[in-house]
Parts: C-alpha cells; structure tokens; sequence
C-alpha cells in the first residue's frame, strides 16, 4: 500500500476518511502502482480502453455505462470493491487509488490465482454464476424501438415465419402502456395479450416486453405506492427524477414491499396473460440530473447506496418468476452489479450512437463486462441513434455489426432507426409517441437481407457450441466471450488487444470496424496452429495476418484441433 515508504516521510496514508455525516465516511484507498500491471474489468465502459491501466473510471450507473467494481490483474489476483457508492477508481501510473463519496466502512476482497480461469472461477463462487441459459435464447431476437400494436407485432412475427428465418424472441418496447406506472398493455392497441401470445407460441417466438421504473402521478398506481413508501425520495425538493410525458417519480426497487409490488402487477398484467420474458429498461435507475446526494433509498441516501438498484431491480422479477415455478429466467436489463448474472440478467450495452467509433468501443466493453462475471451480453445491433436505412454508410455499419452480433452471447437487432416521422398520438397522452422506420433484416435491402440471413442460420450451426459455453459459465462461471489475455495471459502480444477475441476456447473472432474496410490485421496467440475458418489455410501462432474481410465475411479463426463447421 502507499504510504509504506522508505527512507522518507510519506505523502499520503494508505487509507484516508473524511467524515461527512452520522455514520458515513468519504474514503481514499490507496495501492502502490506497478507500471508493468495491466487491468480488466469494472463493468461496461466505452472508453475505447482494453487495458485500464492508466485510465480514471468513474464508479456509477448511466445509460451505456455499467459500474462493476471488480478488476482482473495481470499480476495473478482479483480485487472486489465491495461498496455500492457513489465513487471513482485511477489505475495511474503512480498509484491505484479507489474511492467512495459515502460509506460507513471499507470492503474489499483480493483473490489469488495462478491463471485467469482460476482467478474468474473463484471471483464467480463468490459472487454467483448464472443459471443455464436455455437454447432457444441462444438464437436470433428480433426488436426496433417500437411496435406500436398487437397487429404490427403479429405481422412482424408472420414475415420471418414465412420467409423461414428462425426467430427465437420477439420484444415489445416501451409505451405499449396506458401510463408509465400501470405495468399493463394498453387494450385500445393490444386488445387480445393472451392470444397473441398463443399465436406466437406456436411460431416458437418468445414475447419479451419493456417494464421501467418511472411511475407518473396520474398512474392508478402512484398514490398507492408513495402512501407504501415504495417510491425514491428526494432528500430536498419534489421527488421528481425525470421528465417524459410530464414529471415521473421511480419505484424504490431496494424497498422489499417495492420489489414484491411491481412484480404482483406485472405478475398479473403480463406473467399471466403469456408473456414470461422481461426487458428491464432505465434499470440505472436513469436521473436527471444525476444529483445522488438528493436520493433517498429504502437503503440509505443517494450517494452510499446508488451502484446496487439495478440489482434489486433484476431481483424483483427473477423472485417473483422463480415463485411462480419458472425455471428458465432470461430477462434484459440495462445495467447491472456485481452478481446480477445470478438473476436471470442480460446485459445490453444501452442507447449507444450508430457509427463506427461506437461498434469499436462495445467490443471492448462486451470484453470487460465479461471478465466481471457477466456471461449474457449484447448491444443493439447497428447502434439505437441515427441509422438511416436508406444510407449506404449505416447499411455497411449495419451488416458488420449484424456479423459481431452473431458471435456475441446473445444475438439482438435493435434501434431507433430514421426517420421519427411514425408517430401514434395515444389516448390522454401529452405528446406525440414516435415510433420509427422498419428494422427487421428485410429493410435494408436485398444484399443486407441476404448477408444477416446467412448469419442468422450460421448462428443456428452454432447453437450445439454456444450451448456447451454457457454450460462452462453456468458451472464454473467461464466467460463465453474473453479477451485474448484470459486464454492467452502468458503471450505478452495480447495484453491491449481488444478488437478481436475468444468466443469459446476454439473461435477467434476479429470483427471489421472501419468503414469501407475489405480486410483487415489480426493476431493470432502463441501455443497453437489457427485455421482460417472460410479458406481452410493454416497459420501458426503468436504471428500476424492479413485476413480478406469482403462485406459478407467476419474473419473467423479455429484453433487446431476443434470441430467446428463455419462454412
């Protein structure tokens, strides 16, 4: 630790408090830097950043941003900062300082191990694995931001039915209720759920539909819930949080009463009527402004306690599921803590931009993410903002994030795609309600239909492989997709590589990022022979090639030895 100086008086003590109220502290923690260390992990960050060390990331939860305060060491040891606060860690060059805004004592875990699987196998026995996923999760989920009706969602599902692409999940955004709070379907748009979810049952199309916390003072749930307690408080002011279609206040998901009533309404209005598939949006929860010194929690105020909601949140409705004699649990959430993958938890990587720069970032993200024991992860394929269909350059993001996405844990088409001009002006509503240009793999085009076809059924060839890595995660808590350095840790070459990596111990993947790119370098790791998975020819390790990349192909490599059929 700093502050273990020799031969001079120190600058700094290891540990420093301040003490700000009754029972709260800020705290410094610091640690003596190696500058040969390297660093994985605390959660989802698009920061462009591989290696951390050397980066400052801020400990909270934001759209696209996800706090888990774990790393993996280079140097043969993990560390958990176990406090849910608000904070900051810097892997600086000349110290490794953690810090939290407000807490009543200092927890921290270190783990020892001698390779990155022994490390991560510990971590996960620690803080939970993930139950098995089940494989019809594992193929293709189909999702735009929105469909406006139980028609337009039938007809979606019908299209792909007839074509004869496999569809696994079909999810129902945001607004198809009457008020944000009344957790149900809104009977002027979606007039027979159960029916519906009967017609796509026997498609074999599982339904998933958007929850969020934001409850609306003229909800038929709001008086109930603030007379209960079961909403977040403002320690000053109004507690009003957010502001869409007027002023929302936020179900308290770290209040047990809270988390037992939100399921009892969903349990009734959805669970019920069919659909067994959850999309827990804003689960950060999303504020603004982000003022986590005004919030009072059920368990304590904003700034001690913020980074464990979407925790809760998760918690609240894989209890209520698995109450109910649900096995298979798999809900989306958009951002999660440490130990959420023992909640049923899929993590997606939130409203992220769509260019080139932003499917860069996520491969780097979806790999930290990983390392913190998150083994079920995706984005929004092609981004949420800006994509264009009718553009040539975002019909070419598209498809090479459509082929990343085929090699991620869970494969998911989603955005907001232009233009907004689709609106419903729903009943009583305060505005207008858009909705966007289509975004299922036939709107882009015959070459892009074509191309995301074929990953589609290619995924479909893999289902036996992934199948096997989620049993690892499930066992053992092993990432489905790692960096290089987790399989790889003895080959120095790989330490800041984060634009390719492992999916299973048998596929390098190397997905293209620059536009107009038709081939692109990759580095293949010593201790084995890599086949090229489209051409057959061979290379040996710890060696870089060029690989042929034409808009149709992913580089793909297969380690000697495996059985693994691409083409």
């Amino acid at each position: 630790m700093a502050g273990q100086t020799k031969g001079h008086s120190p600058q700094r003590e290891a540990r420093m408090y301040e003490h700000i109220s009754t029972s709260a502290y800020k705290v410094d923690i610091f640690f003596t830097a190696d500058k040969e260390e390297h660093f994985y992990g605390l959660g989802q960050e698009a920061n462009d950043c591989m290696d951390l060390k050397g980066a400052t990331v801020e400990l909270f939860q934001k759209n696209t941003k996800c706090t888990i305060p774990y790393v993996l060491s280079s140097k043969g040891y993990g560390f958990i900062w176990n406090n849910p606060s608000i904070g900051q860690v810097d892997l600086a060059m000349n110290h490794t300082r953690w810090h939290s805004e407000a807490c009543q004592q200092v927890d921290y875990i270190v783990i020892a191990g001698d390779s990155p699987q022994e490390i991560t196998e510990s971590y996960t026995e620690i803080t939970g694995r993930a139950d098995m996923l089940p494989q019809w999760a594992a193929g293709f989920w189909q999702s735009r931001l929105r469909y406006a009706s139980q028609e337009e969602t039938l007809q979606v599902a019908k299209e792909y039915q007839k074509r004869g692409i496999p569809l696994d999940v079909l999810i129902i955004d945001y607004f198809h209720w009457p008020r944000q709070g009344d957790w149900k379907f809104d009977e002027t748009y979606w007039p027979d759920v159960e029916g519906m979810c009967r017609e796509l049952e026997k498609m074999g199309i599982h339904v998933m539909v958007s929850v969020w916390p934001t409850v609306d003072p003229r909800s038929e749930n709001y008086d109930y819930m603030r007379k209960h307690n079961y909403l977040v408080k403002a320690e000053r002011g109004v507690p009003t949080f957010f502001m869409i279609m007027g002023p929302q206040g936020i179900f308290d998901a770290t209040h047990p009463g809270s988390r037992e009533f939100i399921w009892r309404q969903a349990e009734a209005n959805y669970f019920h009527k069919g659909v067994k598939m959850f999309w827990l949006d804003e689960a950060e929860p999303e504020m603004r402004p982000y003022s986590f010194d005004n919030v009072r929690y059920y368990l304590g105020n904003g700034l001690e306690v913020s980074n464990i909601y979407p925790f809760y949140y998760a918690k609240a409705f894989y209890d209520g599921m698995k109450a109910r004699g649900k096995d298979e649990v798999v809900n989306l959430v958009r951002c999660a803590w440490l130990g959420s993958q023992r909640l049923g938890v899929v993590l997606w990587s939130g409203d992220i931009p769509s260019d080139f720069d932003s499917l860069r970032c996520q491969i780097k993200a979806g790999l930290n993410t990983a390392i913190c024991g998150i083994p079920w992860w995706t984005t929004d394929i092609g981004g949420f903002f800006g994509g264009d269909p009718s553009d040539p350059d975002f019909v070419e993001l598209l498809i090479r994030w459509f082929e990343y996405g085929a090699f991620c844990p869970i494969f998911r088409l989603h955005g907001k795609r232009l233009p907004y001009d689709k609106v419903n002006k729903q009943k009583d509503f305060d505005a207008f309600l858009p909705s966007c240009a289509e975004n299922e793999i036939w709107s882009y085009g015959d070459q892009a239909y074509q191309i995301m076809k074929k990953y589609i059924l290619l995924r479909e060839r893999l289902k036996p492989y992934i199948m096997k890595q989620m049993e690892k995660a499930h066992v053992c808590g092993t990432p489905v997709m790692r960096p290089l350095v987790y399989d790889f840790y003895r080959d120095e070459a790989v330490f800041n590589i984060g634009d390719e990596y492992m999916f299973g111990p048998d596929l390098l993947v190397a997905p293209v990022t620059e536009k107009g790119a038709c081939s692109r370098r990759v580095y293949l790791p010593e201790g084995s022979v890599w086949k090229d998975a489209w051409t057959g020819e061979t290379h040996k390790g710890k060696s870089w090639v060029t690989a042929d990349a034409p808009i149709e192909q992913i580089p793909l490599y297969i380690r000697d030895n495996a059985e693994l059929a691409i083409v």
